[in-house]
């Protein structure tokens, strides 16, 4: 079933799916892999009220997130969307693409006062609020170069009034509503849990959605073959791989391997080991201390000149100027701290 607001090529921004019925993708490892590599922090926003006759603006430009909407009534206005997007209690919106954007309980933005989100975990909303809603930030400090990121939709929207009562992500939503609600023992473990477990679970519900789609990731995965060879360049990223070798560890013959790939992803397999690599990398400059060329051994490049003409070709700066500018933006107001990285507590 193709929900309201969807179109056929799935070129339309948002995408609005009905929770009941998904099939759901059993082995997500590569996303957890994807997570890791991107350097992916996260932040809960916690429970906050969403004032009348003013807007709240989320500066998310290098970050995907979501919204869920606790009580009342609430409208995302964002950069290339015609019409606000609206949001009744239950209902959760993914900002699968970073982009600055307002929130607010009416659809009219222009004339209003807008405040600036705090990131300071504070809780905002009392009793009396109308209009409340649980947020939560993931951010990519560095664009990523895997292209399932690129590949994702602006936003996606998932309805309360569309999807089952018990399917798991309505039963995590109400969950993570509640614990926001409560004072108990232990909450911010919890809160943490559940938005790591729901923005999981929405990025599972895109994928799917997105399989639906012409060639690309979320597409090629589905096909058994080519996800045992995604798998693989995933887990021994550094191994000097041959279409050969990967088509005999797939029991595929060569030319059948590089032609479904092709098909399926719209890449080579050792055009998307490189970007496995780089992505890797990526994470290493940030993080480590090794050396230039310790990084290119770690990632499967002989020396350290063929590893940073690849990685200036995809990043845009060369290894040395992406780990200057890096580090000096580590204490930036508005990038979240590594103590915050997800799989960290």
């Amino acid at each position: 079933m193709r929900p309201d607001g969807r179109t056929q090529n799935g070129e339309k921004s948002i995408k609005t799916v009905q929770a009941s019925g998904s099939q759901y993708l059993q082995d997500m490892d590569i996303l957890t892999d994807l997570f890791r590599e991107s350097g992916l922090r996260r932040r809960l926003l916690d429970l906050r009220e969403l004032p009348a006759q003013r807007g709240l603006r989320f500066p998310c430009e290098r970050s995907v997130g979501f919204h869920v909407v606790v009580s009342g009534t609430a409208y995302i206005h964002a950069p290339g969307e015609s019409t606000p997007i609206e949001l009744q209690a239950g209902d959760v919106a993914v900002m699968a693409r970073g982009c600055e954007h307002v929130l607010t309980t009416g659809p009219r933005l222009k004339g209003l006062p807008v405040d600036t989100i705090e990131l300071d975990g504070a809780r905002r909303a009392t009793q009396s609020a109308e209009t409340t809603l649980v947020s939560g930030a993931y951010q990519l400090w560095n664009t990523p170069v895997h292209p399932f990121f690129a590949q994702l939709p602006a936003w996606f929207v998932l309805r309360a009034a569309r999807s089952s009562t018990l399917s798991p992500v309505a039963l995590t939503v109400a969950m993570l509503a509640d614990e926001a609600r409560s004072d108990a023992l232990g909450r911010d473990t919890v809160l943490h849990g559940l938005l790591d477990v729901l923005f999981t679970q929405l990025l599972r519900l895109i994928v799917e959605e997105q399989g639906d789609t012409g060639a690309g990731f979320s597409h090629a995965i589905r096909d058994p073959h080519i996800r045992q060879v995604v798998t693989l360049l995933h887990r021994e990223y550094a191994r000097d791989w041959t279409l050969d070798a990967l088509a005999r560890a797939v029991g595929l013959s060569r030319s059948v391997l590089a032609e479904r790939f092709r098909v399926n992803m719209g890449d080579t397999p050792l055009a998307y080991l490189r970007t496995v690599r780089l992505q890797r990398a990526m994470r290493l400059l940030a993080e480590s201390a090794q050396t230039l060329e310790q990084v290119a051994v770690a990632v499967g490049y002989q020396d350290a000149f063929g590893f940073s003409k690849a990685f200036k070709k995809a990043v845009g700066e060369s290894p040395g100027e992406f780990r200057k500018r890096n580090a000096a933006e580590e204490g930036l107001p508005w990038r979240l701290p590594a103590s915050e990285a997800v799989g960290t507590g």
